[in-house]
């Protein structure tokens, strides 16, 4: 009898306790601090890059695959760019839509782009194409695109691959896009350099040095089919691609798609197939838009998955918290079942 009325009153008192203690006041976590409600995080948007390709004249297609991506809801927040690849890339970068860059590639006319001089390093001196982009980007430097951005060039001193994501735009695009024995080599600093294509073909790391997510790359570059080149150009482009092959096939394998425009059989200076190289890239971004759609998806649920776990283990941990902040008659109570002040995790 003694005993049953000594249960009674433990429990009584430990309910006392708990009013007194407890009531409407917040669970501690430490001494002198509130615990914060647990609040469920949201996955932050997939940023998805692209890697755009050099190829001379096939570059027109790169305008084809970003109209579709941007189509498609896929717009990307991230751009490199290799030779062409980094002219387009350009333009993009600083605020053109698709479209627009179709109307300038349509209206453009080569000799804007195209200065002739006579040099042991080159045909073209390459200041025309510098200026061209310049006046396109609204003189803005890298750093200050729309979207962030980055063009490959080599250094011709020791075959350095080099990212510029500063400084003149314009300047970083006419390196990028020096094609040797072609284009005369690019002085900035006291290094020269000349064509991207020569160690990033496609530019896919750069993208994801930026921040991408998910990379696009964007493969116009020339294969090696048994075939002669039927000029000078078209030799050197061939000789390009076939020394950045390895290193471009090494490269792709890191991105998360790969889009192939159909645009081998168009020449490296063939601008008047600039429309057709535009509908090659349209195509070849469709047909790879459920790929798209299915690795974006698979991120977001690898991320969802990430948050559900992160938010149990915050939630068990506040949990662990609130049950070692009991007072000791809580603490009491706990053991009789009587106190239910610290929720448990669902």
């Amino acid at each position: 009898m003694r005993l049953t009325v000594l249960s009674r009153l433990l429990a009584l008192v430990a309910t006392a306790g708990l009013a007194a203690c407890g009531g409407t006041a917040p669970p501690q976590t430490a001494a002198g601090s509130e615990a914060a409600p647990l609040t469920t995080s949201t996955a932050a948007p997939i940023r998805v890059g692209i890697a755009l390709g050099g190829g001379a004249a096939k570059g027109f297609a790169h305008i084809g695959v970003i109209k579709m991506l941007e189509a498609n809801g896929f717009a990307p927040a991230v751009v490199s760019g290799t030779s062409a690849g980094s002219v387009v890339g350009a333009l993009y970068a600083s605020g053109m839509n698709a479209f627009e860059m179709q109307e300038k590639a349509v209206a453009l006319d080569e000799a804007k782009i195209r200065d002739l001089q006579l040099s042991s390093g080159g045909l073209v001196l390459g200041q025309k194409l510098e200026d061209y982009v310049n006046e396109q980007v609204r003189r803005k430097p890298l750093e200050q695109m729309t979207k962030p951005f980055a063009v490959v060039a080599t250094r011709l001193e020791d075959g350095e691959r080099t990212v510029f994501a500063r400084g003149n735009t314009g300047q970083a695009v006419r390196a990028s896009s020096s094609v040797p024995g072609v284009f005369q080599p690019v002085t900035i600093g006291k290094y020269h350099f000349v064509d991207g294509g020569i160690v990033s073909p496609v530019p896919v790391d750069a993208a994801r040095q930026l921040g991408a997510d998910i990379v696009i790359a964007v493969d116009i570059s020339n294969k090696a089919r048994g075939q002669t080149p039927g000029n000078m150009l078209g030799a050197l482009n061939q000789s390009i691609a076939i020394m950045g092959q390895k290193l471009g096939q090494a490269e792709l394998a890191r991105a998360d798609v790969i889009v192939r425009p159909q645009v081998l059989d168009i020449g490296a200076a063939d601008f008047s197939q600039r429309a057709n190289a535009i509908v090659e890239g349209e195509k070849a971004a469709l047909a790879v838009m459920p790929q798209i759609r299915e690795r974006i998806a698979q991120l977001q649920a690898e991320r969802a998955q990430a948050a559900r776990l992160a938010l149990q283990k915050a939630s068990e941990a506040q949990y662990q918290a609130c049950l070692d902040n009991r007072s000791r008659l809580q603490k009491l109570a706990g053991v009789a079942r009587l106190d239910d002040s610290c929720a448990a995790p669902k």
